[in-house]
């Protein structure tokens, strides 16, 4: 491929440890593997060094509220950081997100004449909703986030459910499909790892563990979890809560009201990715009842470690899950929740079963998505020539 400058542009990067952010941390990597050249272009976070082997660009940034560690970016008056990245010869852009990075990716895409790809990823109508009551406003954001999808030269969908959520928001134009990796597929000895963590998060034989990771707000559904297990308090299991938000006090509260302190564990934030393996390993099964997410990196993730999901019918993460095969799915009820629960507690063969299912169906490895997108940019290329 030309060996001109591949950038990526998001507005989040590790230590930001969400879906969106490692994706493009594994973009990055296994690109910078097979020998392109390819930057990273995000956000400053204070106080962070990068040991990366490819540029990491960042520029001014303010914390959001309510939603740490995310920053809201300013590139434009950040102006050495503004000038020295414009002047980049780039070949391609891929932005990951429609805010300040997907913004200046589409001005350098126009001011040096080369194609721009956009991946919608998030369901940004939930986000802002939380935030924004004004109705007439919401729209206008969405219909501003809908024209930069719409001016970019091809725009990505992680998996195929994803196309109703971009229809939903008034996107009519050509999407691809482009699946999602995870670095912890075709890991080896997960029987050893699993019995290992077991022994060290004191999970009996006899005992159920569950797991759910990702960020602690109300849209991912963490509460119906709580909720569940309540009903279920009688039942031998472990729960294991790992990551942060602005919900967690109040999930916190929720678990010392229901009484079940000791059956719920928060672990907070982890980055080392290598204890986050363990936990997915000695997992038996993982919980993620949000309606919010797209195409989450964490139910592939658990995939690779044998870990099959219990997810909610209808959700668009539950796309890629066909229930009591590869994965289970349960009503959106907080009682059906509670009697999938039960039933899978009483069958830990047919859970262990699905979770070999998965980890054959579900879980694909970056390095190789990272050889379809390096396919892929290369076809642009052509095209755009």
């Amino acid at each position: 491929m030309d060996k001109r400058l591949i950038g990526l542009f998001n507005d989040g990067f590790p230590p930001i440890m969400d879906g969106v952010s490692l994706t493009v941390k594994n973009y990055a990597y296994w690109l910078n593997q097979k020998n392109e050249n390819v930057c990273v272009v995000t956000p400053k976070i204070p106080g962070t060094q990068y040991t990366e082997k490819y540029p990491i660009y960042s520029y001014t940034s303010i914390p959001i509220p309510m939603r740490k560690p995310y920053r809201l970016g300013f590139p434009r008056i950040d102006l050495p950081f503004y000038e020295h990245i414009c002047q980049k010869p780039f070949s391609l852009v891929h932005a990951h997100c429609p805010f300040s990075s997907g913004e200046l990716a589409m001005r350098i895409a126009h001011s040096q004449h080369i194609p721009i790809i956009a991946t919608f990823h998030s369901k940004y109508r939930d986000d802002f909703k939380r935030i924004i009551p004004n109705k007439t406003l919401l729209a206008l954001l969405i219909r501003k986030i809908i024209r930069f999808y719409e001016a970019a030269d091809e725009v990505w969908i992680p998996q195929a459910a994803v196309e109703d959520t971009i229809r939903e928001y008034g996107y009519k134009g050509k999407v691809e499909i482009v699946d999602n990796g995870t670095e912890f597929s075709g890991s080896a000895n997960i029987l050893t790892l699993k019995s290992d963590m077991r022994k060290e998060l004191n999970i009996t034989d006899q005992e159920l563990m569950f797991l759910f990771v990702g960020q602690h707000i109300k849209e991912k559904n963490p509460e119906l979890i709580i909720d569940a297990l309540s009903l279920i308090r009688e039942k031998p299991f472990k729960m294991f809560f790992i990551g942060s938000g602005y919900a967690e006090k109040e999930l916190h509260e929720q678990v010392k009201s229901l009484k079940l302190t000791n059956k719920i564990k928060f672990v907070g934030n982890l980055t080392d990715r290598e204890q986050l393996k363990r936990y997915y390993a000695a997992a038996d099964l993982f919980l993620f009842p949000s309606l919010y997410d797209n195409a989450p990196l964490v139910v592939r993730e658990a995939a690779s470690m044998q870990t099959p999901s219990l997810l909610l019918s209808g959700a668009t993460s539950a796309e890629i899950v066909k229930d009591m095969q590869n994965g289970f799915l349960s009503g959106q009820s907080v009682s059906e929740f509670a009697q999938k629960l039960t039933y899978l507690i009483q069958s830990p063969e047919k859970v262990r079963q699905t979770g070999i299912a998965a980890s054959n169906t579900i879980a694909r490895s970056w390095e190789n998505v990272a050889e379809e997108v390096q396919d892929r940019y290369k076809s642009l290329l052509k095209r755009y020539a």
